[in-house]
C-alpha cells in the first residue's frame, strides 16, 4: 500500500514506523512542515502502562525512549506554605523534541520516507495514496475541509495557560499553587531531561484579565510567572521556545471530539489520528498516550484483517469502533481533571485543608479511587485516613485508622456512626398512607445492615399529596403511631438513626403504583392536583394540575407543619424536606414548571419564596437539636431549567434558612430531560454545592461500592452518601462492603455475629487470590 502521513508528530511517525515494520513492502511517507529534526514544545509525559504497551509493539524504539526518559513515581503539592508528597504514581517524562527525534531516526532506519519543510494544504495533494493519515494536529486542515463528514465538536475551555520551561530540575511531578490579590494560579511542573523541566502555568480567565496578562507580551508574561513562583524557582529563570508565536503565548485548551473518523475522498481513504481527531487535557498528560495508542490500534487492525487496499474500509471501521471507547473513557477522565483545575481556585484552594486538597487533586479524574491510592502509596493514604478520622472526632491511637466511609458525622445533637445513608426509595406498599409490617421488615433489616442512617421514602403530608395510593403519609395520628413502631424498632434493635422525608407530589400525584405504569394516571379514583402553575407532567397523558392560590399555599404549608410535629412525636432523628424531582415544592423552584407572574414566579429568588416559607415553618416546629436537610434537583437536564450554578444559589438560600445539609439529586422535573448517567454521576453537584455554597451535602446516584463512598467523603465532595438500589439487593450492604475492603472494626447485630468472621475470611481469601493473579496494580 501507498500510505501518506500528513504531520510528523507522534501519531504520524509512530504509525508509519509500526506499519513499515509490519510489512516492509508498504510505501510510507511522513510529510512535516517543519525542518528536519526541528520541533517545538517542552516535555511530554505518559504513564508506565503506556510505555509497556509500546514495548509490546516495538521494543527497540521503546528501549531508546527508556534510555532517554526520566521516570518518577512521586507527586508533590505546594500550597499555603505546605509541601505534601505521595508516591507510586509511575510517570515517564521525555522532551518532545527528543521523543520525535528518536521516532524520526527509527523511521529512517526501517525505510519510512520523511519529507520536511512541506506545507500540506489538502489531502488532494496525494491522489495516488491508498491511505492518508491526517495527523495534522489540533488545527487540522483535513478535518476542517471535511467537517460536514467528520462532524467535529470543539469546546474552547475558559482557563488560560502558558507552556514554559526551566533549568531547575524537579524529582517529582510538582503542582504549585499561588494566590494573588485577584485569585489563584497553578503550575504543572515535571522534569523531562537532565537539565530541563516543563513549567505550565494556568489560571482562570478572569484572573488572567485582572492581572492585565491579555496585554502582556511573552517576555512580560515570563517575568510575571517568575515573580509569582519565585519562592519555588529559587532564582532559576523560565524560558519559552514559542518565540515564533506573535503576541501573547497564553492559550485556551480546545477539547476535540469527532463523530466520524474516516472517509473516502474519491481517490484515497483518509483517517484522522492524534490531536486531529481527539484531544485530552494536559492535566492528566494523555495527549501523547492517545496518539501512540491510535497508531498501535490502527496497525493492529491491519495486522488482524489484512493490509491491502481492499481491507482498508473494514480496518478503518473497526479502528474507530475499537478506539472510540477507550478514547472516550480517557477523554472523560481528562475532562474531569481539567474541570477540577478550572474551578479549584473558586472551590477548593481556600476551602480545603492542604491534606484534603492533596487527596482531591490526586483523585480529580475519578480514575484513581481510594483503594487504588492504597495500592500506589499505602503509607501516605493511611496517614491521610488518620488525619481525616481525627477531623471527624476519632481519637488518635496506634490501631489502623477507619476508612473515611466509617468515620462518624455529627450534625446538631445527632451523631451518625458512619457516612452511609439508605436512600429514600418508594415502595408503594401502604394502604391509605399507613405503614405496616412490610415497612417494619424493609426498614428494620436495612437499619440492622450497618448503615449510619435509614431515610424512609417520601412521606406525604395529605391524601391528595401522595404520588400513588401506595405511598405513606403523616396526616393523622394513626399513621404517626405506625411510624413510631418502626422508629422504636430501629432504635432498640440497631445503632442506626432513622430519618423521615416529607413531601407533596404536586402535579406528579394520583398515579399508578411503580410496577403498574410509573407516572401514568390512575384508571379510577383520581384526586385533584395542584402545582406552582397549570401543568401536565406527561404531556397529553397526565391529569392537569391547577395553579395554587394563596389559600392553597397556606393550607399546604400547615399540612407540612402538622406532619413535622407528628414526625417528632414518632421519634424520628432527622427530617428532610423534599424540594426535588418535580414534586410540589420543586415545581416552584424550576422555571420549567413555574410560569407564575406574581411574587412566586420569575426570578430564582421569587421562585424560592414559597419553598423557603414552608421550610421556615417546618424548621420552627422541628426540634432545634435535630438536623434538617433538604433534597433538591441540582440539574433539570433540560435547556432553560435549573443548572448546577442555580443549585449553588438554591443551597445558599436553604442554608440561610437553617438547613444543615443539602441532598443533591437531579432531574425528574421534565420528561424532556437528557441526563448523562454514569457511576457517581450526581456527585459533582454535591461537590459544587458543598464547596461553593459552604453547606454540608449528601451525594446520591450510582454510588455502589465502598470505594465510591470512601473517595467521595475523603475528597470533601460530600459529607454523606445516599445508597439506594444496592440496598434493595442487599440490606446488609454496608457490612458487606466493610468486609470486602478488609475493615473489620464494625459492629454487627449480636444475632448475626457468627456470620461476620466467615464473610470477612471469604473476602480476605478473594483479595489474596486477586493480588496473586495481578502482580501490577497502578494501571
Amino acid at each position: 500500500m501507498k500510505i501518506v502521513c500528513i504531520g510528523g508528530g507522534v501519531a504520524g511517525l509512530y504509525f508509519g514506523l509500526l506499519m513499515k515494520q509490519h510489512n516492509p513492502s508498504h510505501d510510507i511517507t511522513v510529510v512535516e512542515r517543519n525542518r528536519a529534526y526541528d520541533t517545538f514544545g517542552w516535555g511530554v509525559v505518559f504513564s508506565d502502562a503506556t510505555m509497556e504497551n509500546m514495548r509490546r509493539w516495538d521494543i527497540k524504539t521503546a528501549d531508546e525512549i527508556q534510555q532517554a526518559f526520566n521516570h518518577w513515581d512521586d507527586i508533590e503539592l505546594h500550597i499555603k506554605g505546605r509541601t505534601i508528597r505521595s508516591g507510586g504514581h509511575g510517570f515517564v517524562g521525555i522532551g518532545r523534541k527528543k521523543l520525535l527525534n528518536i521516532m524520526q531516526a527509527r523511521c529512517e532506519e526501517v525505510g519510512v520516507k520523511l519529507v520536511f519543510e512541506q506545507e500540506v494544504d489538502s489531502d488532494a495533494d496525494f491522489p495516488d495514496a491508498d491511505l492518508i493519515i491526517a495527523s495534522d494536529g489540533l488545527n487540522s486542515k483535513v478535518r476542517t475541509k471535511y467537517q460536514d463528514t467528520f462532524k467535529p465538536d470543539i469546546a474552547l475551555r475558559p482557563n488560560r495557560y502558558i507552556w514554559l520551561g526551566t533549568n531547575k530540575v524537579y524529582d517529582a511531578f510538582n503542582f504549585l499553587f499561588e494566590k494573588t490579590e485577584h485569585g489563584w494560579f497553578q503550575a504543572h511542573v515535571y522534569k523531562f531531561d537532565e537539565q530541563t523541566s516543563t513549567f505550565i502555568v494556568e489560571c482562570p480567565e478572569h484572573v488572567w484579565l485582572a492581572h492585565g496578562l491579555d496585554k502582556a507580551d511573552q517576555q512580560q508574561s515570563i517575568e510575571f510567572c517568575e515573580k509569582l513562583f519565585a519562592s519555588n524557582l529559587k532564582g532559576e529563570k523560565l524560558m519559552t521556545n514559542a518565540r515564533h508565536l506573535r503576541g501573547s503565548a497564553w492559550l485556551n485548551f480546545q477539547r476535540v471530539t469527532c463523530e466520524q473518523w474516516s472517509l473516502h475522498n474519491g481517490k484515497s481513504h483518509v483517517v484522522l489520528m492524534g490531536d486531529a481527531v481527539h484531544t485530552a487535557h494536559f492535566a492528566i498528560g494523555s495527549g501523547t498516550k492517545l496518539a501512540l495508542e491510535d497508531a498501535i490500534e490502527l496497525t493492529a487492525q491491519f495486522k488482524t484483517l489484512g493490509d491491502t487496499p481492499e481491507h482498508i474500509p473494514e480496518v478503518l471501521a473497526r479502528y474507530q469502533a475499537a478506539r472510540s471507547v477507550d478514547v472516550l473513557r480517557l477523554q472523560n477522565a481528562a475532562w474531569n481533571a481539567m474541570e477540577w483545575f478550572e474551578v479549584c481556585g473558586e472551590r477548593y484552594c481556600d476551602q480545603l485543608a492542604p491534606e484534603q486538597f492533596m487527596y482531591s487533586m490526586l483523585t480529580r479524574s475519578q480514575r484513581i479511587s481510594h483503594e487504588n491510592l492504597r495500592m500506589r502509596d499505602k503509607v501516605w493514604l493511611e496517614g491521610y485516613e488518620r488525619w481525616f478520622a481525627q477531623q471527624a472526632g476519632v481519637a488518635a491511637n496506634d490501631s489502623a485508622p477507619p476508612p473515611p466511609m466509617f468515620t462518624p458525622l455529627t450534625v446538631r445533637d445527632v451523631t451518625l456512626k458512619n457516612r452511609v445513608m439508605v436512600s429514600p426509595m418508594a415502595q408503594y406498599s401502604c394502604d391509605n398512607g399507613l405503614v405496616d409490617d412490610y415497612h417494619l421488615v424493609h426498614l428494620g433489616s436495612r437499619a440492622m445492615g450497618g448503615a449510619g442512617m435509614v431515610m424512609v421514602e417520601m412521606t406525604c403530608v395529605s391524601p391528595t399529596g401522595r404520588i400513588t395510593p401506595g405511598c405513606p403519609g403523616l396526616w393523622d395520628e394513626t399513621q404517626r403511631d405506625a411510624w413510631k413502631r418502626i422508629v422504636n424498632f430501629v432504635h432498640q434493635r440497631s445503632d442506626a438513626k432513622i430519618a423521615v422525608q416529607i413531601g407533596h407530589a404536586g402535579a406528579k400525584g394520583s398515579t399508578r403504583l411503580g410496577w403498574e405504569g410509573i407516572d401514568k394516571p390512575l384508571v379510577e379514583g383520581n384526586w385533584p392536583l395542584i402545582s406552582a402553575s397549570p401543568l401536565q407532567y406527561l404531556p397529553g397523558v397526565s391529569d392537569t394540575a391547577r395553579a395554587m392560590t394563596r389559600a392553597d399555599m397556606d393550607e399546604v404549608r400547615d399540612q407540612f407543619v402538622r406532619s413535622t410535629k407528628w414526625a417528632a412525636e414518632a421519634g424520628f432523628d432527622w427530617l428532610e424536606l423534599h424540594c426535588a424531582h418535580g414534586y410540589l415544592l420543586s415545581s416552584f423552584i424550576s422555571p420549567l414548571t413555574n410560569q407564575r407572574t406574581d411574587e412566586y414566579g420569575g426570578s430564582l429568588a421569587n421562585r424560592l419564596r414559597y419553598p423557603l416559607e414552608v421550610f421556615a415553618a417546618v424548621r420552627e416546629v422541628w426540634p432545634q437539636n435535630l438536623p434538617m436537610s433538604v433534597r433538591i434537583s441540582a440539574h433539570d437536564w433540560v435547556e432553560g431549567g435549573i443548572t448546577p450554578l442555580d443549585a449553588v444559589e438554591i443551597a445558599r438560600a436553604f442554608k440561610a434558612a437553617g438547613a444543615d445539609l443539602v441532598d443533591c439529586s437531579s432531574g425528574q422535573v421534565s420528561k424532556a430531560e437528557k441526563p448523562v448517567y454514569g457511576r457517581m454521576f450526581q456527585t459533582p453537584f454535591a461537590d459544587r454545592v458543598r464547596n461553593e455554597a459552604g453547606v454540608q451535602t449528601i451525594a446520591v446516584g450510582a454510588i455502589s461500592e465502598a470505594d465510591h463512598v470512601n473517595s467521595i467523603i475523603a475528597a470533601g465532595r460530600a459529607d454523606l452518601c445516599a445508597v439506594a438500589r444496592p440496598h434493595l439487593a442487599n440490606p446488609a450492604w454496608t457490612l458487606t462492603e466493610a468486609a470486602k475492603i478488609g475493615y473489620t472494626n464494625v459492629t454487627w447485630p449480636p444475632q448475626y455475629r457468627s456470620g461476620k468472621s466467615q464473610m470477612e475470611t471469604l473476602f480476605q481469601r478473594e483479595r489474596a487470590q486477586a493480588a496473586a493473579a495481578v502482580p501490577g496494580g497502578k494501571g
